[in-house]
């Protein structure tokens, strides 16, 4: 029993998706995958893979510097109805579907649950609903130091999702999202991530959801008490390009801080309503405190800031942003819906290299000719 908690004595190696999928099916609590190194064929379905909180199972590259690759497939890998799972070190391309699909099954009331996921690196999905990482029914979960580029819809789609962070990860050159949090998901941060041209909406803070795909079902939360999401934070993150690298849609209460946004397409922020029956709230109750935006005149629609119809704008809090209008510095004060407390406006936070993805603020200059503090930066 000591080998078995330590992960020695079920150890499995694997060559192939054939050997991957058979040591999966007969994995109990405590058992080891390991993928050697190769090109593994796409479309894996994996299910009922169960282990423990002592004994989780593991699914691992055999060497992390040379990870397997799965190539093609509708989904390159799906997971249904799993716990206490960790993920590490894979590779997944040219999926015909999604990426990395882990969901309930379709249970809805039974979710999948504690899943650790680092290191996986999703590429090159079609245009369309692609996503990178769908995640479906999922509670209690790690997404860290993954990386999704060229993807369809979103980097990572979750639908009916709780208690989940997202931290070190890198989404660039996307399709419609970066991080997409809907369909009654609540309690999800992300953290230190970077985000670099994420299409439309780089964080979608909520969105639009037929209502029979919500998780827990739409039925079993009382009227009025129905949103899209809840309870959502970014924080540390970085924003280069998409048309509007934060979207408030249809969420009840969203914490954004601490982050940069560089030289959004259009906004900084969008306030949207996109499910408008009459017994979900209205979007409501976010908060934009200590964010550094920098932003260019020439793109900047509607003073930063776009509020739909159907959503609770005077709800939304404002405070201590500094706002950068890069070739016109007086233009610098947006247009937002309620009244900013201790906003910065027009002074240069003199980042060290934009122009070569670094976003960072010159501490040393700024502290000079601001004060020390006067910046919300990055830890």
């Amino acid at each position: 029993m000591i080998w078995l908690a330590l992960g020695i004595f079920d150890t499995v190696h694997v060559h192939n998706s054939a050997e991957f999928v058979a040591a999966a099916r007969d994995a109990k609590p405590g058992r080891h995958i390991l993928l050697e190194p190769g090109e593994y064929k796409g479309g894996v379905h994996i299910e009922n893979l169960h282990g423990t909180v002592k004994d989780s199972i593991v699914i691992n590259a055999a060497d992390p510097k040379n990870p397997p690759v799965f190539v093609g497939g509708g989904s390159g890998i799906q997971f249904s109805k799993i716990s206490f799972v960790e993920i590490s070190n894979l590779t997944i391309r040219n999926a015909e579907g999604n990426g990395l699909n882990i969901d309930d099954g379709g249970t809805l009331d039974k979710p999948s649950q504690a899943v650790y996921l680092e290191n996986i690196r999703v590429t090159d999905l079609p245009a369309g609903n692609h996503d990178g990482i769908k995640l479906s029914g999922l509670v209690g979960f790690v997404i860290e130091k993954c990386t999704v580029e060229k993807w369809g819809g979103s980097a990572i789609d979750m639908v009916g999702c709780r208690n989940g962070i997202v931290v070190d990860c890198t989404f660039k050159n996307g399709g419609s999202n970066g991080v997409q949090m809907k369909g009654g998901t609540k309690s999800i941060k992300v953290m230190s991530s970077r985000f670099e041209d994420c299409g439309e909406r780089s964080v979608n803070l909520g969105g639009s959801t037929g209502l029979p795909y919500f998780r827990p079902p739409i039925q079993s939360i009382a009227e009025g008490q129905r949103a899209e999401a809840k309870n959502l934070t970014i924080e540390h993150c970085t924003f280069s390009g998409s048309t509007s690298p934060i979207a408030f849609v249809g969420v009840d209460g969203a914490l954004v801080r601490y982050n940069t946004i560089y030289n959004p397409g259009r906004w900084a922020i969008r306030i949207l309503q996109e499910t408008n029956t009459p017994d979900f709230v209205k979007c409501r109750s976010g908060v934009f405190e200590s964010n550094l935006i920098v932003f260019r005149s020439d793109s900047w629609a509607s003073g930063g800031v776009n509020v739909g119809a159907g959503t609770w704008p005077t709800s939304f809090r404002f405070a201590r942003n500094f706002w950068y209008c890069e070739d016109q510095p007086s233009r610098s004060k947006p247009n937002l819906p309620t009244e900013e407390l201790d906003g910065v406006y027009g002074k240069d936070p003199m980042l060290v290299d934009p122009l070569k993805g670094d976003y960072r603020v010159s501490i040393q200059n700024i502290s000079k000719k601001y004060g020390a503090g006067a910046i919300p930066v990055q830890r």
